[in-house]
């Protein structure tokens, strides 16, 4: 199948399905992408916090896209295999007055500067850092008129932060736009689930993903096909069901429906026996709990709990 490029640079920030598409490819192509740190390569490695701190926010996620598949209309999947996510050899962390998780006890600015080596970070020192790249902004662009800041999350993918969608993961979302208009960026080399401190390692990534299309398959969120590892692992080799919301215990319950909907449809499952499965089987956890107003909360099931299927 053909095989793209597309450099970061002219990179969007916001969502917005009047944007023209940068790329036009068909189902089964891969594309190649560039993709700048989440800052719009503002940031640098000799930067002071100072610096930092004088950045535009307003540039902030700095998106590679948009690229137009062929033949997408809304109700539509669109797949997305992860074949490669590779990072540049050094990452940023900040802390920032008023956000994070903890923003009330962490009031100080604070820049960090990492050095990456290949799969892992010993900046931190003790710590060693284990490194596993992935973008955490991947979406379509949303099915509304008008221009939407980058950081709420929703159905159609965006600002997840999902450290599932690594080299070998599939996402799956579903179309809003004619065209599909995927964009993505916002690399992290390493993250812990909810990124509290609101970030994880920002760094400058090439991605290297393949896209394929399934024409009228209904899917109500984003779908994460996690890939095996070599070591047991609870986000591992996994169907993971993404969903988000203002309350986050309203996200993690339609989490969980949508996961026994998935269960029952393709597997067989009644629902209430999909709901003890769930029970007794399902990891339930934050993704994110940092882009407000929006929490992101993954529910996912290991394979090795079901009968294998491909479900696209």
């Amino acid at each position: 199948m053909p095989s793209h490029s597309l450099s970061a640079h002219p990179t969007h920030s916001r969502w917005n399905r009047a944007l023209p598409p940068r790329l036009k490819i068909a189902s089964g192509d891969t594309v190649h992408l560039e993709c700048v740190d989440s800052s719009g390569a503002q940031v640098h490695p000799a930067m002071t916090l100072p610096e930092y701190l004088a950045i535009d926010r307003g540039r902030i996620h700095a998106l590679t896209g948009p690229i137009w598949v062929e033949h997408a209309e809304p109700g539509d999947v669109l797949q997305i295999d992860v074949l490669e996510v590779a990072h540049k050899g050094w990452g940023w962390t900040s802390v920032v007055e008023g956000l994070g998780f903890l923003k009330h006890r962490f009031t100080d600015p604070y820049f960090f500067i990492w050095k990456l080596e290949g799969e892992l970070s010993r900046s931190l020192a003790p710590a060693t850092v284990p490194l596993r790249p992935f973008c955490g902004v991947m979406g379509v662009a949303p099915a509304e008129d008008g221009e939407f800041r980058t950081r709420p999350p929703g159905i159609f993918g965006g600002n997840m932060d999902v450290r599932e969608l690594y080299t070998g993961a599939t996402l799956y979302l579903p179309v809003q736009n004619s065209g599909a208009l995927f964009s993505a960026g916002d690399a992290h080399a390493a993250q812990g689930d909810g990124e509290v401190c609101i970030n994880g390692i920002e760094c400058p990534v090439d991605a290297t993903l393949r896209f394929h299309l399934h024409k009228q398959r209904a899917l109500p969120g984003p779908l994460v096909e996690s890939p095996a590892a070599k070591k047991p692992s609870l986000d591992a080799d996994a169907w993971v069901v993404i969903e988000s919301a203002t309350d986050a215990t309203a996200a993690a319950r339609a989490a969980t429906s949508h996961m026994i909907d998935l269960l029952a449809h393709h597997w067989g499952f009644s629902e209430v026996d999909a709901y003890l499965l769930c029970s007794v089987a399902m990891h339930l956890k934050f993704s994110q709990v940092v882009n407000e107003p929006m929490f992101t909360v993954s529910a996912s099931m290991p394979k090795h709990v079901l009968p294998s299927r491909k479900l696209f």
